[in-house]
C-alpha cells in the first residue's frame, strides 16, 4: 500500500449494476456511458463475485441481492445469511423444539404471512410448506396463510406457480380433518413489504387486507390472481392489488383476532421491519390500525437487533462483528454515508453489519434524501444528482477520511423490467461518476466503483437450459425482473496512478471491506478476506 493514504476513499456502490453478456437487453451495455468506459480503460479493475456462497448464500445458483451485498462489503467476510439460517434450522430441527414455536401452535389460529415464491431474497416457499407441515405435526387445527405474490425475484406472472400447489395441499389437510386454507394476499410492492418508512400507506393496505379482512373478495387466491391477469394484461405479480378469501356468505376466511398467533416467515429484514411495528408496537401512529387484535406475534428472524424487532423470533440472524465502520470509528476515521431513501438503510444498517443509527456520533454522518413517490419509470433519473450532489459537497469538504454512496437506479428500475427506462436509468448514474471522478480528483482522495449484485444487465427472460429470450404468445420479449448470477465490476480511480490490484483468485465483494480499512490506513483483522489493491 502507498505509505501516504489516500484521502478521502470513497466507495461508490452502482445498485444492480452487473456485467452481463452484452446482449440487446443489457441495459448495462446498451446504455451510453461514457465516464464509466472512460475509468475502466484508464485504471485497474476486475470482476467480483456477488451471488450466491460469495455473500453467504446456500448455493450458487442463488442470486445476490443489496441486503446480502452491502453486509459483505462491510464485514469483510462471509457470514452465513438469512436463508442459509433458516434451512439449517429448518434440517436440523430446532425451530420445532422452541418454547416459541409451541406457543405459536397454541393459539386459536396460526397465521403464516410472507412472501410466497423461491426467490430465496426475502423466504423461500419451502420454509412455508416446512411451516404448515410441521403445524400439522404439532396439533394445529385451524391455520391460515396470507400471500404476498413476488414477481420481482422470480419471473413477473409466476405466482401460480407457487399458489395452486399451495392450497393444493392445503386441501389435503382439510379433507384430514384440519381447516386450512389461504386467507388473503396482493402483490409484494401493493402491500405488506414497505421498507424505510417510504410508503407507510402500503403497509396500512397490507394491515387491513391481512387483520381486518378488508379487500376484493374471491373464492381462492388463485381465483383472484387469474381474474387480476385478464383484468390487466400488463399487470405482474408484484403489483397486484390486495384479495380477500370469502366462504360461501361472503365473509372473509382469515381475519386475524385477539388470542390467534402470527408468524411472519420472511427471513429479510428491511421489508419486514414497517410490518412487525403495526403488529407490536403500543405507540404506533403510522396509521390507524382500528381495533388492533391481541396475539402472539414472531419473526422467522430478529429483522432489526438495536430495535429488538421483533421481540420473538425463530431463528438468531448472522452476528456480525468489527465491521468496517466499527473499525474505521475506532481509529478515529470520519465518515460519511449517503443514499436516497431506497437504499439509505443499505449503506448504513447493512453495511454496519444490521445495526441501526450511527456507530460514532462525533466521526460520522449519514444523509439520506428522500425518494420520490412517483411510479420508477416515469423518473428513471430518480435522485441520482441529489445524492451526487451532497456527495461531491462532502468529497470537497476535506472533512471526511471515507465516504460511501449507494446509487439505486440500476436496481430499483431494473426491477420494472423496462429496458429504455433502465438505459437511461443508467446513463443517470454515469453522469453521476463522472461528476464523482472529478470531484475526488481535487480532492486528493480515490475513487473505488462497484456493486452489490446485477439486475439491469438482463433486461429480458431466458430459457435457463438453452438461452434463448422467451417472448409472449404475440412475440414480444418477456421482460426480467429480478437480479442476475452476473458479476460486478470493481474500479479502482487513483488519480496519482500508484494502486494496482494484487492477485486474488475468485474474489468476492466481501473483499472491498479490507481494501477500504488499508486505504484508510487501518489493518483489517486476520480473519478478513485479503484486500484488492496491491499498492
Amino acid at each position: 500500500m502507498s505509505a501516504r493514504p489516500l484521502s478521502p476513499v470513497v466507495l461508490c456502490i452502482l445498485d444492480g449494476v452487473g456485467l452481463g453478456d452484452g446482449g440487446e437487453d443489457d441495459a448495462v451495455r446498451q446504455a451510453h456511458t461514457p465516464w464509466l468506459d472512460r475509468l475502466m480503460a484508464a485504471h485497474p479493475w476486475r470482476t467480483l463475485r456477488a451471488h450466491g456462497t460469495a455473500v453467504g448464500l446456500p448455493s450458487d445458483a442463488d442470486m445476490g441481492n443489496s441486503e446480502v451485498g452491502h453486509n459483505a462489503m462491510g464485514a469483510g467476510r462471509v457470514f452465513e445469511q438469512g436463508a442459509s439460517l433458516v434451512e439449517s434450522a429448518l434440517a436440523d430441527g430446532r425451530i420445532w423444539r422452541s418454547e416459541l414455536w409451541h406457543r405459536l401452535c397454541g393459539g386459536h389460529t396460526l397465521h403464516l404471512l410472507g412472501l410466497v415464491s423461491d426467490g430465496n431474497v426475502h423466504s423461500h416457499v419451502d420454509h412455508l410448506v416446512a411451516l404448515i407441515e410441521a403445524a400439522a405435526r404439532g396439533g394445529v387445527q385451524r391455520l391460515r396463510v396470507h400471500v404476498l405474490t413476488d414477481g420481482r425475484d422470480v419471473e413477473p406472472r409466476s405466482a401460480l406457480t407457487w399458489v395452486e400447489p399451495l392450497e393444493a395441499r392445503l386441501a389435503e389437510h382439510r379433507g384430514a380433518g384440519r381447516d386450512y386454507r389461504i386467507a388473503s394476499g396482493g402483490g409484494r410492492m401493493q402491500l405488506t413489504m414497505d421498507r424505510y418508512e417510504a410508503d407507510w400507506g402500503m403497509v396500512e393496505r397490507g394491515w387491513r387486507c391481512h387483520v381486518h379482512g378488508e379487500g376484493r373478495p374471491f373464492t381462492s387466491a388463485s381465483e383472484a390472481i387469474q381474474a387480476y391477469y385478464r383484468e390487466d394484461p400488463g399487470l405482474d405479480d408484484q403489483h397486484l392489488p390486495a384479495f380477500v378469501v370469502v366462504d360461501d356468505q361472503g365473509e372473509p376466511v382469515g381475519r386475524i383476532v385477539d388470542g390467534d398467533a402470527v408468524l411472519l416467515f420472511n427471513f429479510r429484514g428491511d421489508r419486514a421491519v414497517e410490518i412487525t411495528r403495526a403488529f407490536e408496537d403500543d405507540t404506533f401512529d403510522a396509521f390507524d390500525r382500528g381495533d388492533r387484535p391481541e396475539v402472539t406475534f414472531a419473526g422467522m428472524m430478529q429483522y432489526d437487533g438495536d430495535l429488538h424487532l421483533p421481540h420473538a423470533y425463530l431463528v438468531e440472524p448472522p452476528r456480525i462483528d468489527r465491521t468496517v465502520g466499527q473499525l474505521l470509528a475506532q481509529a478515529g476515521r470520519r465518515t460519511f454515508a449517503c443514499a436516497e431513501t431506497q437504499k439509505f438503510g443499505h449503506v448504513t444498517y447493512f453495511f454496519n453489519g444490521n445495526r441501526s443509527g450511527l456507530i460514532d456520533a462525533s466521526l460520522e454522518h449519514y444523509l439520506q434524501i428522500d425518494s420520490d413517490s412517483r411510479p420508477l419509470q416515469q423518473r428513471p433519473w430518480m435522485k441520482a444528482a441529489e445524492v451526487t450532489d451532497a456527495v461531491v459537497e462532502a468529497i470537497t469538504s476535506g472533512s471526511y477520511d471515507h465516504v460511501r454512496l449507494n446509487l439505486a437506479n440500476g436496481d430499483m428500475i431494473g426491477h420494472t423490467g423496462d429496458l429504455d427506462a433502465t438505459r437511461i436509468a443508467i446513463e443517470a448514474v454515469d453522469l453521476s461518476v463522472g461528476r464523482l471522478w472529478r470531484a475526488t480528483q481535487r480532492a486528493g482522495g480515490i475513487l473505488l466503483i462497484t456493486a452489490d449484485h446485477g439486475n439491469a444487465d438482463q433486461m429480458y427472460l431466458h430459457d435457463r437450459r438453452t438461452g434463448a429470450l422467451l417472448r409472449t404468445p404475440e412475440g414480444a420479449p418477456l421482460p426480467c425482473t429480478s437480479h442476475t448470477l452476473s458479476p460486478v465490476p470493481f474500479v479502482v480511480c487513483d488519480p496519482r496512478g500508484e494502486c494496482t490490484l494484487r492477485t486474488v483468485g475468485d474474489a468476492g465483494i466481501a473483499s472491498i471491506g479490507a481494501t477500504v480499512l488499508e486505504l484508510c490506513g487501518v489493518q483489517p483483522p486476520a480473519d478478513y478476506l485479503p484486500g484488492l489493491i496491491a499498492s
